[in-house]
């Protein structure tokens, strides 16, 4: 068993980080404008600093390297100066030493005195030449700054080194002027770039805070509204706002088909169930024999059947509406599909077919779309039962695959000899929509409805064509109609998939 040890602190910079994300945004914005501003002002600050200092330092090497060239030719091999040519030659000169190859001090002035100013690394580098430094800082100030210039001296006497010197005070204090000028100004420029920046973070974060007005009184419940976006602009937040807008649209639009989904599912749920308990309740008005409670229990199933079979179209609807796009792997096979279907066939309880349909494909190649087999039998029984509910004979069914710029497409019809209003054509496939006559049928108006919901979702489109009209419930297929004039057709489109990409699936 091993002990732990305590948990160790985060560091400074993860803390910084930490409180730095804390921030609101403008803040976060602000301080971002003013870090900026600060590595510009320091760079721009050293580089005017750097250039200064130099230019006032070849200025002093200059007079040093005159006074230097004077001073020269005045040493004598012991290393003394003639006095004689020393006050004509550089007038009041007092800054100088002349030091031997060891650095001890041969001759100086009374400026530097008798203490050596170079150490011995000075002293060897400037008999191989000229060595400049600097006695005294800047800041703090020094009482007698000094610049140095250490120069070899010619001949072989014990005479090495020359040193002279000149006082740093007036190029020091423009230094420290300038300094303080640069920081003066920094601090001003600091102080601008964060009011600017607060202003202008401030007015760029002004939509966006009215955009959370607006959506916290759209989540509390208010309907049609939308975010003010301005239209003279172009930017991410307006771009964003209108974005916004077509969600708010969306989710509007969804709401309202939910709420009339809702509407309409209670309305037709209410006849059947309303009917049960008026049965139940006439069968239990009376005694009645054994053969009368048969014929309202047959009465009963009959309602219960088609009670059941509108929760099943409900169910299906639902599930198709919120269920994921079908992936590659998913694919059926509408040629088999079709062959697979026969009046006489195995079909599901309460399946209302046609007595009989011709069936036309053309070619013996499978025609692989997005769509599993399961759900293209859903969409061939719910199309069938249309065409035997309220279309007439002759039923046809036909299968092809068609060339199309986007790519082929399988091309699947259903056609009926009956008619609908031309009227009618683009509410078809909406839920529990069915025309005035159709209302005593059977059906409750949401067998296109599901065809739509599985092909739409599967990148397909679905066409609704009677009499010469014709409807396009989507613009996804740039694909002429190709049938009779005469009578319904209902078509379905749905994209090619490659029959690599099938098996690579699988």
């Amino acid at each position: 068993m091993t002990a732990t040890g305590p948990a160790r602190p985060a560091s400074r910079p993860g803390r910084l980080r930490r409180w730095a994300r804390q921030l609101p945004l403008r803040a976060r914005l602000v301080a971002g404008f003013t870090a900026a501003m600060t590595v510009v002002l320091l760079a721009t600050g050293g580089f005017i600093y750097w250039r200064v200092e130099y230019a006032l330092d070849q200025r002093l090497d200059a007079d040093l390297a005159a006074e230097a060239d004077v001073l020269s030719p005045l040493v004598q091999p012991d290393g003394t100066l003639r006095t004689s040519d020393l006050d004509a030659a550089v007038p009041g000169v007092s800054e100088h030493q002349v030091l031997d190859r060891t650095g001890r001090v041969l001759s100086a002035g009374p400026g530097l005195g008798d203490a050596p100013v170079l150490d011995a690394g000075d002293v060897e580098a400037a008999q191989r030449g000229p060595v400049y430094s600097d006695i005294g800082l800047l800041l703090p100030i020094s009482k007698r700054p000094l610049r140095l210039l250490a120069t070899p001296v010619p001949g072989s006497g014990p005479a090495a080194v020359l040193v002279v010197g000149l006082r740093r005070d007036e190029r020091d204090e423009a230094l420290r002027e300038l300094l303080g000028q640069l920081a003066i100004a920094g601090l001003g420029a600091l102080v601008i770039t964060a009011v600017v920046g607060e202003r202008l973070a401030k007015a760029a974060l002004a939509p966006v805070e009215r955009y959370r007005a607006r959506a916290r009184s759209i989540a509390s419940g208010a309907t049609g509204v939308r975010l003010d976006v301005p239209t003279e602009r172009d930017d991410e937040i307006t771009r964003l706002g209108h974005t916004l807008n077509d969600m708010l649209d969306a989710l509007d639009r969804s709401l309202a088909r939910e709420r009339r989904f809702l509407d309409d599912a209670s309305h037709e749920l209410r006849t059947p169930l309303t009917l049960l308990s008026t049965r139940v309740q006439l069968a239990l008005r009376r005694p009645r024999s054994p053969q009368e409670h048969e014929a309202v229990l047959r009465d009963l199933q009959t309602d219960v059947v088609a009670l059941t079979d509108l929760a099943e179209q409900l169910l299906q609807i639902g599930v198709a509406t919120g269920a994921p796009a079908q992936g590659p792997s998913e694919t059926g096979d509408v040629r088999s599909v079709v062959a697979r279907l026969t009046p006489t066939g195995d079909h599901a309880p309460g399946a209302r077919l046609p007595a009989t349909w011709s069936v036309d494909m053309a070619g013996t190649e499978t025609v692989p779309v997005p769509v599993p087999d399961a759900a293209l039998r859903q969409v061939l029984l719910n199309l069938l039962g249309n065409a035997a509910v309220h279309g007439a004979p002759p039923v046809q069914v036909a299968v092809r695959a068609a060339p199309a710029p986007e790519g082929a497409v399988a091309v699947l019809t259903v056609s009926d000899g009956g008619r609908i209003p031309v009227g009618f054509l683009p509410h078809a496939a909406e839920r529990f929509s069915r025309t005035d006559d159709a209302r005593g049928r059977p059906g409750a108006g949401l067998g296109l409805s599901l065809v739509h919901e599985l092909v739409d979702r599967a990148g397909g489109e679905l066409r609704l064509c009677s009499s010469g009209a014709h409807h396009r419930y989507e613009q996804r297929h740039d694909l002429p109609c190709a049938h009779p004039g005469s009578g319904t057709t209902v078509t379905v489109l749905l994209p090619v998939v490659d029959p690599a990409d099938t098996g690579a699936a699988t």
